[in-house]
């Protein structure tokens, strides 16, 4: 049997090529940790190891495959041995942002397969071996995941699920002392919010004539909150630090808030329904009138139009 006194404790990082996601990956290898990176693309496998060494084992991973998923299991079990894993950060993730008046059925439907269902089907194939390890699981949500905004309903949804998710399975594994973690960022500074609204770009320029007649100061307006959360956001080291801190605490907390933003809009989700409506319309308008609309202050590395 091996022992954890013998080999480094192995952790596994979905969505580990940019972002949050990086973060973790560099500071668990730094802590000792070996980590196994999952990404959608060989030169980001190549540069992780280029950048990490031995500490870190790339493997390719689309959440959304299940034979993917699967391979990673796989791999996984041949790294780690009699040993059991030590922890699972789900991180991967997208965010789709448009009037749900006119959002195509396939785009909610692929912002939950890879936000919700996604997140479930890794964690449902490594749970044997986190028991084996007596292992953690840890999921980045987002603050997203507490209070809407207008424009990315399709991403608050999922973040609502994987909050409801999150709870059921801590519930669920209690009696084997399996922590399960849930993290909530604010706005992190990450160049994946370009790319987010690329996405939101190009969706909406599929959608018919009359959304952006409809919606256009609005969508105008949740660029430009996305824009100006970016500019104010975080370092995605300290959503990391926080990360290794629920992998290694005698004691987890079940939620840690991470970031000023993300602690006051805990506060206004608490908030009456007419009360917090206002504050949030308020704050996302932007100028665009009774149309304004606009993202959340919480959106992190599923702030991304791509899971790896």
């Amino acid at each position: 049997m091996v022992s954890r006194e013998q080999t480094p404790r192995t952790v596994v990082v979905t969505g580990a090529a940019k972002g949050i996601g990086a973060a973790v990956v560099r500071r668990l290898a730094g802590e000792g940790f070996r980590v196994v990176a999952g990404v959608r693309r060989p030169d980001d496998a190549a540069a992780l190891r280029d950048q990490l060494g031995d500490r870190v084992v790339p493997a390719l991973l689309d959440i959304t495959d299940p034979d993917a998923v699967a391979h990673a299991a796989e791999l996984v079990g041949r790294e780690v041995g009699d040993a059991g894993l030590a922890g699972l950060v789900n991180n991967a993730g997208i965010a789709v942002a448009a009037p749900l008046e006119f959002l195509p059925p396939t785009e909610l439907r692929r912002q939950l397969d890879v936000n919700v269902v996604g997140q479930h089907a890794v964690t449902q194939a490594l749970l044997p071996l986190l028991r084996r390890g007596r292992g953690r699981i840890v999921t980045i949500g987002s603050i997203g995941g507490r209070i809407s905004s207008p424009m990315t309903g399709p991403y608050h949804a999922s973040k609502f699920a994987l909050r409801a998710l999150t709870d059921a399975l801590r519930l669920e594994l209690s009696p084997w002392g399996i922590e399960v973690v849930l993290i909530e960022p604010g706005a992190i500074d990450t160049p994946l919010w370009e790319s987010s609204i690329a996405a939101a770009d190009r969706l909406q320029q599929a959608l018919p004539a009359r959304a952006t007649e409809l919606y256009g100061r609005a969508m105008e307006a949740a660029r430009a909150d996305a824009r100006r959360s970016a500019a104010r956001g975080i370092p995605p080291d300290e959503v990391a630090k926080v990360v290794v801190r629920a992998l290694t605490a005698r004691r987890p907390r079940p939620r840690y808030l991470v970031g000023t933003d993300a602690r006051i809009a805990a506060v206004v989700a608490l908030l009456p329904d007419r009360l917090r409506d206002r504050l949030v319309l308020r704050r996302s308008m932007g100028g665009a009138g009774s149309e304004g609309a606009a993202t959340t202050a919480g959106t992190e590395e599923t702030a991304t139009t791509d899971p790896g």
